[in-house]
């Protein structure tokens, strides 16, 4: 099943807090993302925002440059639908994050929990990481979140890669200075836990 087609019908059959990756909110990226841009008028993009609370919780602390990008636009009418009034503060795009066109040196923080695991094959991660090249500033930042070692190694019925820490890293490359790295046990909504690992990196001028 082509990818797009998998992630329409997952979000439209599936309630938001029916997936194993929900969380009420994403401490641990909120966190790194409080540290890194405490000015509100950074410029973000959520890679794989889909129906997350993150784009709720950042309008919420007053960030105002938030791109939201998913390959379901049903996941993203939900987020759109739930937020309300506060939808139209939001750019949604909705498209394969390995092609589509995004504006050149545009954010100050890239931030994705949902998408990099996915990209099993070498092709796939090497344009996303043109991507990320491509589309945030010099001297912006980057977190990356992927099931760690120890996680599980399917995830919605598709196989997904694992990654130490180190190995997340050496995939994005030198130009990618890593300033942190983080472990999460996500508690899921069905009372087990996956281990996530965070990068927080800096593209380097």
């Amino acid at each position: 099943m082509p990818a797009k087609k998998h992630w329409e019908k997952v979000y439209r059959t599936k309630a938001p807090d029916a997936v194993s990756w929900y969380a009420p909110h994403l401490e641990t990226s909120l966190a790194l993302i409080r540290k890194v841009c405490p000015e509100h008028a950074a410029r973000l993009i959520d890679v794989g925002g889909g129906e997350s609370t993150l784009v709720d919780d950042l309008l919420r602390e007053g960030y105002g440059d938030i791109t939201v990008l998913d390959l379901s636009e049903t996941a993203l009418q939900v987020a759109r639908a739930r937020l309300g009034e506060a939808a139209a503060r939001v750019r949604w795009i909705a498209g394969d994050i390995t092609t589509v066109a995004l504006p050149a040196a545009a954010f100050d923080l890239w931030h994705d929990r949902a998408v990099f695991h996915f990209l099993t094959d070498e092709p796939s991660r090497r344009r996303y990481v043109r991507q990320v090249a491509h589309s945030v500033k010099p001297g912006g930042f980057v977190i990356v979140a992927a099931f760690g070692p120890q996680g599980p190694t399917h995830c919605s019925g598709l196989e997904v890669a694992r990654y130490a820490p180190d190995a997340l890293h050496a995939e994005f490359g030198a130009r990618f200075r890593l300033l942190r790295s983080e472990e999460e046990l996500h508690r899921t909504p069905f009372g087990t836990t996956q281990q996530f690992v965070y990068c927080l990196c800096r593209m380097e001028v």
